[in-house]
């Protein structure tokens, strides 16, 4: 089987991983101190720089905490790895959505091997008294890739379904044919 440009994979996790890592930094420079919200857009959109020791929307698995999480991003990156290689050289949504949320993970992965403290996150939306997780870029690019991937190997899993439908309506058409 052939295998997936590796210019669209890398290109994109690694861009992913450079802006990920390029506004946490600003970020941690210019949001200190933390945990102080910032309007951009009145309230509805906020910078508040936090730390996120935990997994997503801040679900945290004890004192060992970081690297079970640790552990899962590299089972994670695995399984990734694995659906890169067995992606054909067509499939680019699918290489795109693998790539996102590769690039994602790592630049998540990079800020828990850094620090104890977690994940730096920073940008915050909501109304009124309702606010959704802090989250980052990497969350975004995680996101976005995962539901791209979902749709994609949904479309997957669909094309044969339609196919083996069309086929029977053919059949049917051509069986209804000879016998009128």
């Amino acid at each position: 089987m052939r295998r997936s440009k590796p210019g669209i994979f890398w290109g994109v996790a690694g861009g992913v991983l450079l802006l990920d890592a390029f506004t946490k930094v600003l970020a941690v420079d210019r949001l200190m101190p933390a945990y102080l919200p910032r309007p951009v857009w009145g309230e509805g959109v906020r910078l508040t720089l936090v730390y996120n020791p935990g997994a997503a929307f801040g679900l945290h698995f004890g004192a060992q905490s970081r690297w079970i999480i640790v552990a899962l991003t590299f089972f994670a990156l695995a399984v990734l790895g694995r659906l890169y290689l067995d992606t054909p050289l067509v499939a680019r949504s699918r290489t795109l959505a693998l790539a996102l949320v590769t690039g994602g993970a790592l630049g998540n992965l990079a800020d828990r091997l850094k620090s104890a403290r977690g994940v730096v996150d920073f940008i915050d939306i909501g109304v009124g008294t309702w606010r959704w997780p802090t989250f980052n870029v990497a969350d975004i690019a995680v996101t976005s890739g995962a539901l791209l991937l979902g749709y994609v190997l949904w479309q997957l899993e669909e094309a044969p379904v339609a196919a083996t439908a069309a086929g029977a309506a053919v059949a049917d058409e051509a069986s209804s044919g000879v016998a009128g």
